[in-house]
């Protein structure tokens, strides 16, 4: 998607305003002969931030330590998925060993 799609999409976001967001590097669109190209991942961060501007008021200063947190979180629920997927291609014992353990520790 273009970065004129992009804007589009969001009233009152400007380029200048968007180019800033990609110089500081919290949205990284590749970049064409014809300017910014936006992923499906990169509109949905476009949006996070604009909603963390706008409608949460998160303070431009602080806004890259909230982006970090929110990535921190996306990556750990990805390695979690992982370890699930894992699990489940265990054998019922070992599953049932797993489930076990869980439960001891969830209730130390």
């Amino acid at each position: 998607m273009r970065s004129e799609a992009v804007l589009a999409l969001l009233g009152d976001l400007d380029e200048g305003e968007l180019g800033g967001w990609i110089a500081r590097g919290w949205v990284r669109p590749e970049t064409g002969e014809a300017g910014w190209e936006f992923t499906a991942i990169d509109v949905a961060r476009v949006r996070l931030i604009h909603d963390l501007r706008r409608q949460m008021d998160v303070a431009e200063d602080t806004l890259p330590l909230v982006l970090s947190l929110l990535d921190q979180v996306y990556d750990l629920r990805v390695r979690l998925r992982d370890v699930l997927s894992a699990v489940e291609c265990q054998p019922p014992e070992v599953r049932a060993l797993l489930g076990a353990a869980l439960e001891r520790v969830q209730h130390d």
